[in-house]
């Protein structure tokens, strides 16, 4: 067994700040425990600025990852009596001189999430939105297409299970009309395919990437999360559409060839290396 600090969200802003030399902050509650002090101290050592997080009396969030043989994982979070940040205690200083804001869904924390979205935008910040989990959207389908349907997510990412859920029941239950439902809405929609790459679309161009195939998988742990650090990179950047699933793919599979969600040094430099062979230009940082 193994402990490690990680979240859907911690996961993508570590990557952007280890892996992609990215300056990135964390909003969000650890509590005053071993986990939450692991958890901020990972955080910092990363290279994410960590003052916006707030360290509350209470336990920390935990969630049991379970691995195969064949790196397939399945996760059973503990968050019922975990500290958390509240709607009430954003303040617009939150994301002073932010350009993205990093979420993942969850029905449990739509106040939340409603509350930095909206301040988020009056600070003329962009929403990037992941969801979560094909339970998530199953269960919670209603309060998560109205968010969508809001206009307010410039960004949404799905996995294909996600992407089938989104739109089960109406005959098109598949990615590519998935990608179309969410382009209507969002900027940029992009659905993650596994081992057949991705699925993405902004504007009316519409991209197909291949995943890479040198990337053997020994714990899908954060595959997603780490797409989207890679593609989020590229976004700032100014890269093409394209450009921006390749370097997602290149990211999403340097974090399965170990443990965890968390990129190892030499994992990174992998990565690179995919990178190179793209003709993608690489990071200013090197691990």
């Amino acid at each position: 067994m193994k402990t490690m600090a990680g979240g859907s969200v911690a996961n993508t802003i570590r990557g952007l700040s280890s892996g992609f030399g990215v300056n990135c902050g964390m909003i969000g509650a650890y509590g005053d425990d071993e986990q939450g002090q692991l958890f901020a101290c990972n955080m910092n050592t990363s290279g994410v600025n960590v003052s916006r997080l707030r360290k509350k009396k209470g336990p920390t969030a935990q969630c049991v990852c379970l691995v195969d043989a064949f790196g397939n994982r399945t996760m059973r979070p503990c968050l019922a009596t975990a500290v958390k940040v509240q709607g009430d205690e954003l303040t617009k200083g939150d994301f002073s001189g932010s350009k993205w804001l990093v979420m993942r869904f969850g029905a449990f924390n739509l106040e939340v999430i409603q509350a930095a979205i909206r301040i988020a935008k009056q600070q003329g910040v962009s929403v990037s939105l992941d969801l979560a989990s094909f339970e998530m959207v199953r269960n919670f389908r209603v309060p998560l297409r109205q968010l969508l349907e809001s206009g307010d997510i410039d960004l949404c990412f799905a996995n294909e299970d996600e992407a089938t859920e989104l739109l089960r029941g109406e005959g098109n239950a598949h990615p590519e009309a998935a990608v179309e439902y969410l382009s209507k809405y969002c900027r940029w929609a992009v659905v993650t395919l596994g081992s057949n790459g991705c699925i993405a679309k902004h504007g009316e161009e519409i991209v197909q990437v291949p995943a890479i195939g040198e990337a053997k998988a020994v714990d899908a742990t954060g595959a997603g999360d780490l797409f989207a650090s890679g593609f989020l990179y590229g976004l700032v950047k100014g890269l093409s559409l394209e450009e921006c699933c390749k370097v997602g793919s290149c990211s999403g599979g340097s974090v399965i060839r170990s443990l965890g969600g968390e990129v190892t040094p030499e994992n990174w430099q992998w990565m690179y290396k995919q990178m190179q062979r793209k003709g993608l230009s690489l990071p200013d940082i090197r691990n």
